[in-house]
């Protein structure tokens, strides 16, 4: 089963991402259902499905399917797509041709699903660490951190929301780190996260922004640790 999976999935990932040329995806997005490219596209996807199952005519069904609702998926996601959810439809249409290659999947080798193994202990506890990790941790800070209140730095100088991204990124870091049992790595995301924010920042004179951050840094930092560790014992239970 894993075998024929990865099959698929390396036609998808050429597919889509190794043999689309830059000048195809504009030319999509301003002629939407009406570019060649569109139907070029999928006709590669048909032939790469071919080559990587050996040209077994006997999963045409599949390769049908697959380049059918490949076409399907591609020009839904061309009529939808504007300037505000480019990046939501990017991972919306990814995701569903995902779901169309584990439906093939399953329909060549059935599989019972066990719910009891989805919503066993380490996933839940899983789930639960990622939430924590992420939303609950920025409002926590953003609680925390009210207490004091800095100008707010005009647009140009930094990204939008940059900061909570950043702060997102770090506490998955970390609880990978810990999981894995990787605490020099941790040390190492410290110094590089030093060495990049704060010598900026002593460049800037500013102590209370320094100060600001630094209180910011070191909460993301403890709230991170305390998780992987909380999660570590619990995972033994």
């Amino acid at each position: 089963m894993m075998h024929f999976a990865l099959k698929l999935l390396l036609a998808h990932v050429i597919g889509d991402f190794v043999l689309q040329p830059y000048k195809w995806v504009k030319d999509k997005e301003q002629k939407k259902h009406k570019s060649i490219y569109v139907y070029l596209h999928v006709l590669i996807h048909f032939l790469l499905l071919l080559v990587v199952l050996g040209f077994d005519f006997s999963y045409w069904p599949y390769i049908l399917f697959i380049g059918l609702t490949h076409l399907l998926i591609d020009i839904s996601k061309l009529n939808l797509k504007n300037k505000n959810n480019t990046r939501i439809l990017f991972f919306v249409d990814q995701i569903l041709h995902l779901v169309v290659i584990a439906t093939v999947v399953f329909m060549e080798y059935p599989q019972s699903i066990d719910f009891e193994q989805i919503f066993s202990k380490e996933t839940i506890l899983t789930i639960l660490a990622l939430i924590i990790l992420t939303s609950v941790a920025s409002i926590v800070m953003q609680i925390i951190m009210s207490k004091w209140q800095l100008p707010e730095e005009s647009p140009e100088n930094a990204l939008k929301g940059a900061g909570s991204y950043i702060g997102i990124l770090e506490r998955l870091f970390i609880f990978l780190f810990i999981v894995l049992g990787q605490w020099a790595a941790i040390g190492f995301l410290i110094t590089a996260k030093s060495v990049f924010r704060f010598g900026d920042l002593s460049r800037a004179k500013d102590r209370k922004l320094t100060e600001y951050v630094l209180i910011g840094t070191l909460l993301s930092f403890l709230i991170a640790i305390a998780t992987g560790l909380i999660y570590k014992y619990l995972i033994k239970i």
